[in-house]
């Protein structure tokens, strides 16, 4: 199966968790999302009192230098890895 239509299905089978991950797991699937789909992070990191987007710029950003591929090969195995944690 292709890569994309892997990593497609993987966002789906993110939103059945039937439990909600940690925080750190959450940004870890944002991150590599984000990677996996726009590649590098762009523009300016958030700044004052808005710690849910700093936080969420600073794992994106944490992910710099991956490339599209391996971000996706990653989000799938982290979404697996969820799936019989938290299924």
């Amino acid at each position: 199966m292709e890569l994309q239509k892997q990593f497609e299905e993987a966002v789906e089978r993110s939103k059945q968790l039937t439990k909600r991950p940690s925080n750190e797991e959450l940004l870890d699937l944002y991150a590599l999302f984000k990677q996996g789909t726009d590649g590098d992070v762009s523009g300016d990191r958030p700044g004052g009192f808005d710690f849910k987007a700093i936080a969420k710029y600073d794992a994106w950003a944490s992910k710099k230098g991956t490339s599209k591929n391996d971000a996706m090969k990653a989000y799938i195995d982290l979404v697996e890895r969820l799936h019989q944690q938290y299924a």
